[in-house]
C-alpha cells in the first residue's frame, strides 16, 4: 500500500511475512500464494506491500542463483505484491517451537551477520519496484546484552562500517539505494532509541540508522516524541518503523490482571517485561513468566510486556495494548511537514502464540486479521492527511 504525503513523497505501508515463516525459497513462494495474495484480495487492492523475511537458507539460494531471484520477482509481480523492505533480524528458525534467545544469533560481532545482511541488501536491490526511491532492511541492535564486551563491541562496529562501504558500492553498481536500520529491543545492547545514538553517531554512515518498533518503544516506556526528537537532533535517520503494540497491565496488584497476563506466557518467543517507577527507574525481567513468579517487578505501577498483539483488537480486559503509543509515534513519523521515514511495516508475528481462544483457526482467519491491521494502519495515515495511492 502506498500513500502520498502532503509534501509529495510516497510512504509505503507493508506487513511483515515473519508471521508465517519459511526457511527455503519454495517456502517463501508458497507464502506469497497462500497468505500474501489472499490478504491483498481481502483489502481489494491491486498492489500490496510486504516486508519480506528471508531466512539464511532462502537468502543464500537467492543470492547464488540469478534465475531464482528472477523467479521470485516474477511471482511478486504476478500476485500483485511489492517489496521495498526486508526484515533481516531473525537469521533462521523463526518458526521453531522455541525461539527465545536464539533470535539474537548470530549478532553483529559474528562475521556471518555481516555476510547475511550483505546478501539481503543485494537481493533487495533486485526486488525493488522500478519506481521505488530506496530499500530498507531492519536488523538486530548489535547483540543481546550478555557476553557483549569491549572486543565484541569493536568487532560489531567494524562490521557495520564494512556494511556501509558495501551499501555504497551496491548503490554505485545498481543505482538502487539500500539502508539498514538497527532495531532497539528490550534486553539488547541497544534497548532504547537513546541507546542507539552513541554507536550510530560513531559509525556516522548515512545508510545506517534505526528501525523504530513501536512495541519495543512502548515496552521500554519511551515517550515517542522525546525519542524521535532526540534521534533527529543527533542526525540519526529513521530508516523504517515497525508498527506494533505491546501488552499493558495497568494494575498488576490485581489477581485478575496477573492471571490475564499469564495466558500470554508461552514457550516460543521471549516476552521481555518492564515496569517504570515514578522516579523514572525502569525495572526489567527477560520474560513474562519471570515477571509473574519472581516478584522482581513492582506491582504498584503498570507493566508492559513485549508481546506483539493485533493492532485492531484489544486483548481481553482487564489488559489493554499500547496502541496509543503507536498512534503518537506515527503522528510524529508521518504527520509532520515531511515524513521521518517512508517505510512502515505492520509486524504482528505472534498470531499463533496468542492464547488459544484468540488464535486464528485457519489461514482465512489469519488473512482477515492481517487485513484488519493494515486497514487500521491505513486509516491512521489518512487521518494524518496522507492519501492512499491506487
Amino acid at each position: 500500500m502506498r500513500f502520498r504525503h502532503p509534501d509529495g513523497s510516497v510512504v509505503h505501508l507493508a506487513y511483515c511475512t515473519n508471521v508465517h515463516p519459511a526457511e527455503t525459497l519454495d517456502g517463501v513462494l508458497a507464502q506469497l500464494r497462500d497468505h500474501c495474495e489472499p490478504v491483498r484480495r481481502r483489502l481489494g487492492r491491486d498492489r500490496l506491500g510486504i516486508g519480506l523475511w528471508l531466512a539464511h537458507d532462502a537468502a543464500r539460494a537467492l543470492a547464488a542463483d540469478p534465475a531464482a531471484l528472477r523467479r521470485l520477482r516474477g511471482e511478486l509481480d504476478r500476485r500483485g505484491l511489492e517489496v521495498v523492505t526486508l526484515n533481516g533480524f531473525p537469521y533462521q528458525g523463526f518458526g521453531a517451537e522455541e525461539v527465545k534467545y536464539r533470535v539474537y544469533s548470530p549478532d553483529w560481532a559474528d562475521p556471518e551477520r555481516l555476510e547475511h545482511t550483505t546478501a539481503l541488501a543485494r537481493i533487495l536491490a533486485q526486488l525493488l519496484p522500478d519506481d521505488a526511491a530506496e530499500g530498507s532492511i531492519s536488523t538486530l541492535p548489535l547483540a543481546w546484552r550478555t557476553a557483549y564486551d569491549g572486543d565484541r563491541a569493536r568487532r560489531a562496529l567494524a562490521a557495520l562500517r564494512t556494511l556501509g562501504e558495501r551499501l555504497d558500492a551496491l548503490h554505485e553498481l545498481t543505482g538502487r539505494p539500500i539502508r539498514i536500520g538497527l532495531e532497539p529491543e528490550p534486553g539488547c545492547v541497544i534497548e532504547t532509541t537513546a541507546d542507539a545514538i552513541a554507536p550510530l553517531t560513531t559509525i556516522a554512515h548515512p545508510r545506517i540508522g534505526v528501525c523504530v518498533d513501536t512495541c519495543h518503544l512502548a515496552t521500554s516506556f519511551e515517550d515517542p516524541g522525546t525519542a524521535l526528537d532526540a534521534l533527529e537532533a543527533a542526525g540519526v535517520p529513521v530508516v523504517k518503523s515497525q508498527l506494533s503494540a505491546a501488552l499493558h497491565a495497568q494494575d498488576p496488584r490485581q489477581d485478575a490482571e496477573r492471571e490475564a497476563l499469564a495466558a500470554f506466557a508461552e514457550p516460543r518467543f521471549l516476552h521481555q517485561t518492564r515496569a517504570r517507577t515514578p522516579d523514572g527507574t525502569l525495572n526489567a525481567v527477560d520474560d513474562l513468566p519471570e515477571a509473574l513468579t519472581t516478584g522482581r517487578l513492582p506491582r504498584e505501577v503498570p507493566w508492559r510486556s513485549h508481546f506483539h498483539v493485533p493492532l485492531h483488537a484489544d486483548p481481553v480486559p482487564p489488559l489493554t495494548s499500547t496502541l496509543p503509543v503507536l498512534e503518537a509515534a506515527l503522528a510524529r513519523l508521518a504527520g509532520g511537514p515531511h515524513p521521518l521515514t517512508h517505510h512502515l511495516e505492520v509486524e504482528t508475528y505472534t498470531w499463533q502464540a496468542l492464547p488459544p481462544e484468540l488464535r486464528p483457526r485457519d489461514r482465512a482467519r489469519l488473512a482477515d486479521g492481517i487485513a484488519a491491521e493494515l486497514t487500521l494502519a491505513g486509516d491512521l495515515l489518512t487521518d494524518l492527511g496522507l492519501k492512499e495511492l491506487p
